[in-house]
């Protein structure tokens, strides 16, 4: 990975926007409701999947830059201090801690060199393989969490821009959010290098040949 976007100033993706009562990241839109933030991110997102798959499809190549340049795109105009940046402080969600924002960089070389660079040869592989590799990315994009906001929605284009580069399309996440929780200890099995149950929700979401 060459060139990875530093924070300049770590402190700016720990601040929360004013009368949030600490639920809202600092934004420009002076935003302080949670939904109300997630509706704006999904509308900002959408935008992002129309300039992707509708604006300017085909990618012939997928690198970590391209990654970062997606994150920065969707989220610029509300977090411009850390967009499309890699996170410099650690986090966790629900007592389950991320990668240590020190091992990012070359956390996520590994997973240029492991996942990213199969990209051309999507095309060309068996849906089974097709499978396990999406399985695998999504688990260990998730558990790495490079950004301070927004890795579960990039996972999910990353997983879409590979299915589509393998001739299956935009999928649909429905089932996933349905057994929510299922998902999430499918996630944290990939801690141990079990990725038999993200392999099993992949393969149920993926369309047949």
């Amino acid at each position: 990975m060459k060139d990875t976007p530093k924070y300049d100033a770590p402190a700016s993706e720990t601040e929360y926007q004013a009368k949030s009562s600490n639920r809202v990241l600092k934004n420009t839109l002076g935003i302080t409701e949670p939904a109300e933030m997630n509706d704006v991110e999904s509308e900002l997102l959408l935008k992002l999947y129309e300039k992707i798959f509708i604006q300017n499809p085909g990618i012939e190549q997928l690198q970590l830059d391209t990654v970062l340049s997606w994150h920065k795109k969707w989220l610029a105009n509300i977090y411009p201090a850390w967009a499309g940046r890699l996170r410099s402080t650690n986090i966790s969600k629900d007592g389950f801690t991320f990668a240590a924002a020190n091992q990012l960089e070359r956390l996520l070389t590994t997973f240029e060199d492991d996942f990213l660079a199969a990209f051309k040869s999507l095309p060309l592989m068996s849906r089974q393989n097709i499978v396990e590799l999406l399985a695998k990315s999504h688990v260990e994009f998730i558990l790495i969490h490079p950004f301070r906001e927004g890795n579960g929605r990039i996972s999910r284009l990353l997983i879409d821009v590979m299915a589509e580069k393998a001739g299956y399309g935009v999928l649909d996440y429905k089932l996933w959010d349905e057994h929510k929780e299922f998902y999430i200890r499918s996630i944290q099995a990939g801690v141990s290098g079990d990725y038999q149950h993200m392999i099993r929700l992949m393969d149920d979401i993926l369309p047949a040949d």
